[in-house]
């Protein structure tokens, strides 16, 4: 894998940040966009622009091929070497905050009630909480907390004591966006059904470094976000077994999801378009799939052994860092490496940290519950991309350790 040509087709790599060369570590918050998706978006906003699939003219008709086909390639993404997704179990929406939220308004609000209980983990993002708690709190159903062990994987016999016959849901993340801890999610998946529960998965943090095969990982509803996946922001989408959405009511009423409207009462479409209420984000639909195409014709193996060296770089180089504490110690492991600097603030290093051309992110990470848990308000997290190299951790080593002789 030539590693050179591949980071030219990232034009923020190009660019100098504070005179110095950029180095990005900050793709667990947003991926950097490969000229291909750039190129995308502005042929469809200069050439093919309408409003999709009741347009009468050849615009229309473009802007739809384009919106659908987007959809095909999240489809053929998701389905890995294994058994195809339908398109019909595909639907869009602006991210993964909006897909849980959807499955927690419409299956939670149809199928959860008193004496229920949803379980979640001690490591969720905001997003997979919050809206859990809401439904809960609407419901009388009772929301249950995985714990997270010292060294940051979830307490696994903790989990087989919370589920029982009253779980009907268990939403939990694919890999933690502050440890990087990849959660074993088929053998979680496995054991809720085993109890008659149903599953979600955030996937945000896995689908840019984890191929995905939804049939075999068996899961009921996946989500992720199109800008954690190289796409644009504002996209994301909802993977949901077709018999589960056809029995669950729609969130959000007006154009596109209905079948017939009267004074008298109104039918819904199938899914999936029962779902996409409104005028749809057809460009950042036809962003994803750009970059789905894009990502898909790599050397997937290649890059998957080239993020794992450049991984275990950057956590070697935190933890023999004297001064500097990291989050967790987990054995599976990817992505990003959350840490403390010794008697400086996180948002102090990550400013130190720009000033040398090193993105990173600071603060509670939408995860202040895990940040409870370890004792911390904040951190500095560092997290790579398929274009991250190993140049880029000694850069950012040596940033660090000005930070630590300065703070």
């Amino acid at each position: 894998m030539d590693i050179d040509a591949l980071r030219a087709h990232f034009p923020a790599l190009g660019q100098s940040v504070n005179g110095k060369p950029l180095v990005y570590l900050d793709s667990a918050a947003s991926t950097l966009k490969p000229q291909a998706v750039i190129d995308a978006l502005s042929h469809y906003y200069a050439y093919d622009h309408s409003n999709v699939h009741r347009g009468a003219h050849a615009l229309a008709d473009r802007a739809t091929a384009a919106f659908e086909a987007a959809r095909d390639a999240v489809a053929r993404f998701l389905s890995g070497s294994g058994e195809a997704v339908r398109r019909e179990e595909i639907i869009w929406t602006r991210g993964t905050t909006e897909a849980i939220n959807l499955v927690a308004q419409s299956w939670g609000g149809a199928n959860l009630c008193a004496g229920d209980e949803v379980l979640i983990s001690e490591m969720e993002h905001h997003a997979n909480i919050v809206p859990w708690q809401m439904v809960c709190e609407r419901t009388g159903a009772t929301l249950k907390v995985i714990p997270v062990t010292d060294a940051g994987e979830l307490d696994l016999e903790a989990f087989e004591s919370l589920l029982s016959e009253r779980t009907k849901l268990l939403a939990v993340t694919h890999v933690s966006n502050v440890l990087g801890t990849v959660n074993p999610v088929a053998w979680l998946t496995q054991k809720a059904h085993g109890v008659g529960a149903k599953v979600l998965i955030d996937g945000a943090q896995a689908v840019a470094h984890i191929e995905l095969d939804m049939k075999a990982l068996d899961a009921d509803f996946y989500v992720f976000s199109g800008h954690k996946l190289y796409g644009p922001t504002g996209i994301g989408m909802l993977y949901g077994k077709f018999e589960l959405l056809a029995a669950m009511p729609p969130w959000q009423g007006g154009g596109e999801m209905i079948d017939r409207v009267s004074f008298e009462g109104t039918t819904y479409q199938a899914p999936p378009f029962r779902f996409e209420a409104g005028t749809p984000h057809i460009a950042g639909a036809v962003g994803l799939g750009a970059a789905i195409e894009w990502f898909q014709a790599l050397d997937r193996k290649a890059l998957e052994a080239h993020e794992a060296s450049v991984f275990k770089a950057l956590d070697d180089l935190l933890r023999t860092t004297e001064g500097v504490q990291v989050l967790g110690s987990a054995r599976d492991r990817l992505g990003a490496v959350s840490f403390t600097v010794d008697g400086a603030h996180p948002s102090d290093v990550g400013a130190f940290l720009d000033q040398a051309g090193v993105a990173v992110r600071t603060g509670h990470h939408c995860c202040q519950p895990l940040m409870a848990r370890f004792g911390v308000p904040g951190t500095v997290r560092a997290s790579l991309a398929l274009h991250s190299t190993k140049e880029d951790v000694f850069a950012f080593g040596e940033a660090l350790g000005k930070a630590k002789r300065f703070l």
